[in-house]
Order: structure tokens, then sequence, then C-alpha cells
């Protein structure tokens, strides 16, 4: 590869989007320049597991000629991207990275996948996941991702596919799913932007399901500003999906501002710093140079008390896995050899939850709603980590721990609130670190905001993984 192929496969979407409206960059050149990319590098990464490359060149042509012609349809037109394996394409197979779903092939496009191409998105292929969002990091079918800052380490889950490419400089943007932390969780550990929207705000029509009322689809990018003009394109209410919220779609771009004048951010220190969660010491102070960093561009800071938080860790966990055990009932019965080990043992374990354990952590995720709506009169935006600990070694890692440890991701979904992960360091041993900032219900403006701000100042996605 040329350096000038290496430099336009680490240009954001942003920088990208403005060369291809003043007609200085071809979408042509730019999706080759990451097809020329996968074949040098996504052999170790791992982050594809069904590369497109000539569809892709197909809708890059499509793309440079509308543009050319003057049909320039807007910051997404002509940037290639590629897809969680859990997003229906038409005509492309949608495993799940399952054997159940090995031969599965749609026979039409999740609203997103639409929506994208609507856009004019470039489709460059399929990413890795864990074992239907749920089991990982090794599934039944394909190989694992690895996470691009040091391929012997993991890369979080389930959107590992999504991490590695973006992290690697394989991809613009791509879309994730978060049921307990899957698009946040792989972004702190690979070192970008990861946004879990509002429950209800983007649909989820055609995407594989873990849990219907925990799911949610959102975008990961190299920046905030990038994570922005993605979600202001798969925002809004489908009529396909009766879960998808009516709630207008506010203009996203506008909340890409570079203070914080005004800002108040909470940081529920109780729970997320407590001696139990386990924060490594690495993690722990770029946490809270990161909350200093707020403070220094204009916001408030203050501990804020959300009292039943740590007696809920549990909730989360019950309810995505009981509702996961009734989606792949049928199929657990029918074929359970072609679902991994890891998956199907977290399903032995849902069977054991009774209908009561799972009307209690409803109950209990009633009583957090109440109480993150309360504090979030005294707030604007919370502060905390996004995982404990950096990335662990592959050979380290615990698929079951955790289950056992408190989560810091599982709040967010419980409650349906808005969550991003934007870096702000890396460890003693170069592995990325993010720090989680939330909102209330629909406010995704004010997450936007306050981590653009943070990125803006910080850079620490200046940085980049030499792969």
């Amino acid at each position: 590869m040329t350096t000038s192929q290496s430099e336009l496969c680490f240009l954001t979407i942003g920088e990208a989007s403005a060369l291809i409206k003043d007609k200085k960059l071809s979408p042509v050149e730019l999706t080759q320049a990451y097809l020329d990319r996968m074949g040098a590098i996504d052999g170790k990464v791992k982050s594809y597991v069904t590369p497109l490359p000539e569809s892709a060149l197909q809708e890059a042509r499509v793309a440079e000629a509308d543009i050319q012609k003057g049909n320039y349809r807007g910051p997404l037109h002509g940037v290639p991207i590629g897809l969680k394996d859990l997003y229906d394409t038409k005509g492309v197979r949608t495993t799940g990275q399952s054997k159940v779903f090995e031969h599965r092939v749609p026979t039409e496009d999740a609203t997103v996948v639409t929506k994208l191409q609507e856009a004019g998105t470039v489709l460059l292929g399929k990413l890795a996941m864990h074992e239907f969002a749920l089991g990982g990091p090794k599934t039944s079918l394909f190989e694992q991702a690895k996470n691009p800052w040091n391929l012997d380490h993991v890369t979080g889950g389930s959107s590992s596919g999504s991490g590695a490419a973006i992290a690697a400089g394989l991809a613009m943007g791509s879309l994730g799913s978060d049921t307990g932390g899957s698009i946040r969780g792989p972004a702190a550990l690979c070192g970008i932007v990861g946004l879990k929207p509002t429950y209800g705000r983007v649909s989820r029509y055609g995407v594989l399901p873990l849990s219907w009322s925990l799911d949610t689809v959102g975008p990961m990018t190299w920046s905030v500003e990038d994570t922005a003009l993605m979600l202001q394109v798969i925002a809004g209410h489908d009529p396909k999906d009766p879960t998808s919220s009516h709630e207008p779609v506010p203009d996203y771009l506008a909340a890409l501002q570079t203070d914080l004048k005004g800002v108040r951010v909470g940081v529920p220190r109780h729970y997320f710093f407590a001696d139990d969660v386990g924060l490594d010491d690495d993690t722990r102070n770029a946490i809270e140079k990161g909350i200093q960093t707020l403070k220094e561009l204009g916001a408030t800071v203050q501990d804020i008390e959300i009292p039943s938080l740590s007696s809920l860790t549990p909730a989360n966990g019950i309810i995505m896995l009981a509702e996961a055990n009734a989606y792949h009932e049928k199929n657990l019965k029918s074929q359970p050899e072609n679902f991994g080990d890891i998956v199907r043992s977290r399903f032995i374990m849902a069977a054991s939850y009774t209908s009561a354990d799972y009307v209690q952590s409803q109950r209990a995720r009633s009583r957090l709603k109440r109480e993150f709506a309360e504090a979030l009169q005294k707030v604007d935006v919370m502060a905390m980590p996004v995982m404990a600990k950096t990335a662990a070694a592959l050979k380290d890692f615990d698929p079951m721990g955790m289950m056992v440890t408190p989560s810091l991701m599982g709040p967010f979904n419980l409650t349906g609130m808005p969550a991003m992960s934007v870096p702000c360091g890396f460890s003693s041993t170069g592995l990325p670190i993010g720090m989680q900032l939330a909102a209330a219900p629909f406010n995704e403006s004010a997450v936007i905001r306050a981590g653009h701000a943070y990125q803006q100042h910080a850079r620490w996605h200046d940085q980049r993984p030499s792969v």
C-alpha cells in the first residue's frame, strides 16, 4: 500500500465527506484504498466475515457518478462502512456468527441498512461479532476478531468486528448493537467512539434480536462528529418496528460545540468507582482526568447518588438471557450442537430463571428509571468508566467473568438512556481506555456535545494503532 492509501483509510467521515462533496476525493479511490487495506491486514485483524469487494466498488461507482452529476445526498454519500453480521442484508448472508444461521440469506434489508443505502454509503462487508451478540469471543462460526492495538488481546463484545475494523482503518463507520454494552465495550477497548442511543430512537427491524426490551442499534466511528453524522441518518420512527419512537429527531450536528459552559455533569461515584467494580489504576486515573477536563471546558461537576444501582446488577442479565432464551428456544431444542459452548452455557443458565426472577427484574428496572430521572433533574450529563479494565489477553479472557462483576454499562440498557464511550487515554501497556457519558432519554444531543467538546480538547483520537 502507498502512504496516500493508508492516509485515506484514516480520514474521519467528516473529513472524507468534505473532500467528496468538493469532488476532491473519489468514492471509488476511497473504497479501493479500504479494499486494499483489508487485503493487506485483515488476515491478522479478522474483522470481516463476509467481505463484499465487487458490490462495494459498484456502489462506489454509482455514488461517484451521482456526485459528478450534482446529485450529492449528504455527508455519508460515497463513505465506505461495514455492518455487524446481525443486520439483514438482502441477498447477503447474515449469520449472527453462529452455525445455526450459517446459510441464512435475508430477502430484505433491515430498515437502518435501507436508510444508509439511501444516504449513499458503500458497504464493504459484514463484520465479526460474538455469537448471537451473547457468547464470546469464540463462536461456532468464523474466527474471532483481534484488537488492533495488540493482536493478542480481545476487542470486547459483542460488536467485536465493528470495534476492530474502525480502529484498524478498515471501515469509516459501522453499526453495532448494544443490549448490555456491546457497542460501548468494544469502543472503549478499541479506542473509538460508540453510541448506544435511547431505546426506540433507532429502528431494530431486520436486526437479529438478543433481548427485545433491551436491544439498541447505534453507530461506531472514529470521532464524535462521525457518530452524529451516522445517527442523523438512522434515527427516527419506523412503522415496521412497533418499539421505535415518534419522538422528533433533532439536528445532532448542532450539538457539536467545543465548550461545556452551563453544562452540569454528575458522577455516580458510589457505584462506578466502588471497590467491588475493580477499576485498575490506569483506568481510574484516565477517567478522573477526563472528568477534570470536562470541568476545565466549563462544566460544573458534582457527585450524584442512584440508591438502587448496587443492588440491581443482576436485573439486566436476567432480562437479557430470559428474552434471548425465548427467541432461541426452538433452535436450542432442534439443533443444540450448532450453538457455541459459551452461548449454550448461558442459555442453560437462563433456563434456571423463574418467572418471578423476570418480574422482579422488571420491577427493579422501573425503580432504577425513577431514580435516574430524579438525578437528571440536577444534572445534564453523567460521566463514569465504561470498563473496569483495559482489554484482556485472549489467553486470559474469562467469558463468564462479566456475569459476576458489577456492570458499568448495563444500567443504561435497563433505563433506555443514551450512553457513549469516548476515548480518554491509554494504559501503561498502550491499550485504550474509554470514558462513558450518559444523559436523559432522547437527549443524545447532550451526550454528543459533551463527547465532542472533550474529544476536540483531549485529542486522543489522533493516535492510531500500527497493525
